[in-house]
């Protein structure tokens, strides 16, 4: 198992979407704004599906990554942090699935 976290790709984002590094696809990426930051995950997003509906174990691992990469992305162009989001699922786990999103639905 790896010692790199969801933490350190999203501090490495952060860093690098603050950055004025003309190489950097992150800060170009974020300098596109919102809905393009937006259209990238979707379209990860979509490509790890197929993968795993195709059974691509290799595709799946590799876009899965980009998903993540893409929605901390998302999250820093947004200004909602990686820890927001973890207290969120912190917050669902004392209730099954379905409780969860019964209490949405009101």
């Amino acid at each position: 198992m790896t010692d790199f976290s969801l933490d350190d790709l999203a501090g490495i984002i952060a860093v690098r979407a603050r950055s004025g590094d003309e190489k950097s696809y992150t800060r170009k990426l974020i300098g596109k704004g919102i809905s393009k930051c937006a259209q990238k995950l979707g379209e990860e997003a979509v490509e790890a599906a197929i993968a795993a509906v195709e059974g691509d174990r290799d595709g799946l691992r590799s876009e899965a990554a980009d998903v993540l990469y893409h929605l901390l992305v998302v999250l820093e162009a947004s200004g909602v942090t990686l820890d927001e989001v973890m207290a969120e699922l912190e917050g669902r786990t004392g209730r099954t699935g379905l409780e969860e999103k019964a209490s949405r639905a009101g």
